[in-house]
């Protein structure tokens, strides 16, 4: 259907699990992509997968430096820039109790400066060339109190609220720059596997149970592909849940 037909997209953390899903999907639609992520050799094998509608920088996206490299190349390549998806982050489990003081800044440096520094640049580089889309992955735990992950939850909880101020601040400035969140409860990814030991779980052994927590990773990029495109025109500062009910269950 070609939804997002010569849209420029940036998706970190694209190398492997839910950013690689979305950057397939949105260059399927018609989308070019700039694909970051720290490893190298994995975000480059999806670049070629891609093709020449797509282009793989390195980033740290704790990184000023990084992101400024990552807007200078997104546009020296396609000439501009219609939307972020901020999804690259790190999973630390501990509670208040166990998380030191160096593991909470090294999750906040990653993900809320990480975040804070893309939707920057990218409001930089939208508003002076008719708007956009950001799209900030958040996560239930921001919503919900989730005992075991304090760092996680607190950090995807500043990139909630940041959502809102991005959201409102560039409606009062007139920019057409959308800003929304998603907040998936599990993805079947190999960050949240690992928690697990590592092993891999089949989608179809997920599927057969109806009360199932954790969502394969097309899930996520459907709704990313939805918030990037024109038909979510209207859909801004929303925050968006991808958890088959369970926050509303109340069985965090």
């Amino acid at each position: 259907m070609k939804r997002v037909e010569g849209k420029v997209c940036i998706v970190t953390g694209a190398a492997s699990g839910v950013g690689r899903e979305d950057a397939l999907l949105l260059a399927r639609e018609g989308a070019k992509v700039v694909l970051t992520d720290l490893n190298e050799e994995l975000g480059r094998q999806v670049a070629a997968e891609i093709g020449e509608q797509a282009l793989f920088v390195r980033q740290d996206i704790a990184s000023e430096a990084d992101w400024q490299n990552v807007i200078k190349q997104t546009l020296e390549r396609f000439g501009r820039l219609d939307v972020l998806v901020n999804n690259a982050a790190i999973l630390a489990v501990g509670s208040i109790e166990d998380t030191s003081l160096e593991l909470w800044q090294k999750v906040q440096r990653i993900n809320s400066d990480g975040y804070f520094l893309g939707c920057k640049y990218a409001v930089a580089a939208m508003k002076d060339s008719g708007g956009g889309s950001i799209v900030n992955m958040s996560s239930i735990s921001s919503l919900g109190g989730m005992p075991a992950f304090c760092a996680y939850s607190s950090s995807k909880g500043a990139v909630t609220a940041m959502t809102r101020s991005i959201a409102v601040h560039c409606r009062e400035q007139g920019y057409r720059i959308r800003c929304n969140s998603i907040h998936p409860d599990g993805i079947n990814t190999p960050m949240t596997q690992a928690l697990a030991g590592g092993a891999p779980i089949a989608q179809e052994e997920l599927e057969r149970n109806p009360k199932n927590r954790m969502c394969d990773p097309r899930d996520i990029a459907n709704l990313v592909l939805f918030l990037a495109s024109d038909e979510s025109r209207f859909i801004n500062g929303a925050e968006l849940r991808v958890d088959n009910a369970q926050l509303v269950s109340g069985l965090l």
